[in-house]
């Protein structure tokens, strides 16, 4: 009996051992995942108030010890936007600590319970906005005042340069901006056709589509008269995106950079970016800003618009597999060591 008795011990040591490295294998890599979204920050909850209107805020300051710190405050882009950016700015905001910078967000109106309606709002609006937020920071102990500035993605290219009219700031982050608001429709339209492979006749199709629209907000009509215009088909436009657009489809950051000279800024652009003209912004922002010796540009060639490498942009799977096990690996290479350096840099310049 004892020959069988052996390849079953055997048998029985193997399965032990497979299960022990399963076990292992699957205990690091949830320890992989909860460092990945652990940061070394401290989040509160903040209330931001200013002229009637109510911003419900977060507040990431870094656990270094330090009693004050500068300050990164956060301009959304687009779209109903909560403080975190479902968790896409923690990763930003880890780079900021490791600068020696607070990071300060807020859910824009009516998005996570916030009270109020983002398409409401004019991008003077969320200059104001921004503003408020930045003399609300610069009355509390923790928060040094002479080291406060602003980070803004996409539609924030219009609000930040109005912001520093409003009010000083140590310096801007600018992420994938645009100049013009109807140059860039224009260009995101024609290059998300052509990456779509679509045919002569449908960019025709789609441009002069993109011709009555202008022509409607041009003399100002209203939605119902946009919804008769494109045949009763809304393709996805709202009443109130409708209001959006109409108010700030004149927008042009050409007007309002000149508020920045003298201000160190970042403008980090996408090699792969299909929302924003990167070229036009880049002559806008050297044209403007040159002559004060503060722009630094940072160019990422396999970036999207998002500043994620653009194999994941495009892809929704990957790009929620990648938020959600590798969190930190989400932005195309070098973007946070960038970001972070850029600040550190300021910080030992004020020194």
């Amino acid at each position: 009996m004892r020959p069988k008795t052996r390849p079953r011990r055997r048998g029985l040591r193997i399965a032990a051992w497979s299960l022990v490295a399963v076990l292992l294998v699957a205990a690091g890599l949830v320890g992989t995942v909860l460092w990945q979204h652990s940061y070394d920050l401290d989040e509160r909850r903040v209330t931001i108030r200013h002229g009637g209107h109510v911003l419900n805020g977060v507040l990431a300051v870094p656990r270094d010890g330090r009693e004050r710190h500068g300050l990164v405050v956060h301009v959304h882009g687009d779209g109903p936007v909560d403080a975190t950016h479902d968790d896409g700015y923690r990763p930003l905001w880890a780079a900021n600590a490791e600068a020696g910078y607070a990071s300060l967000s807020w859910d824009k109106p009516g998005v996570a319970g916030a009270p109020g309606n983002w398409l409401d709002q004019s991008m003077d609006d969320r200059a104001e906005e921004a503003a408020a937020a930045i003399a609300w920071a610069r009355a509390r102990p923790d928060i040094d005042g002479d080291r406060i500035g602003l980070w803004g993605a996409s539609q924030a290219g219009w609000v930040l340069p109005k912001t520093a009219a409003r009010t000083p700031v140590s310096f801007v982050v600018a992420v994938s901006p645009a100049i013009n608001w109807l140059r860039q429709g224009r260009y995101n339209l024609l290059a998300e056709l052509r990456a779509d492979g679509a045919s002569p006749a449908r960019i025709e199709a789609g441009t002069a589509r993109s011709d009555a629209v202008r022509a409607l907000l041009a003399r100002g009509a209203g939605f119902e008269e946009y919804v008769a215009a494109m045949g009763g088909d809304a393709d996805g436009m709202t009443a109130d995106r409708w209001g959006f657009v109409s108010r700030n489809h004149t927008a042009d950051a050409t007007r309002d950079l000149p508020a920045l000279r003298g201000v160190p800024v970042l403008l980090v652009l996408a090699g792969q970016d299909l929302n924003v003209d990167t070229a036009e912004t880049e002559r806008g922002y050297r044209e403007a800003l040159d002559p004060g010796g503060a722009l630094t540009v940072a160019h990422y060639p396999d970036a999207g618009h998002s500043l994620v490498a653009r194999s994941v942009e495009k892809s929704d799977l990957r790009l929620t597999l990648t938020a959600l096990f590798a969190p930190r690996s989400l932005f195309a290479d070098g973007f946070l060591d960038g970001q972070r350096d850029f600040l550190a840099g300021l910080g030992r310049a004020g020194r």
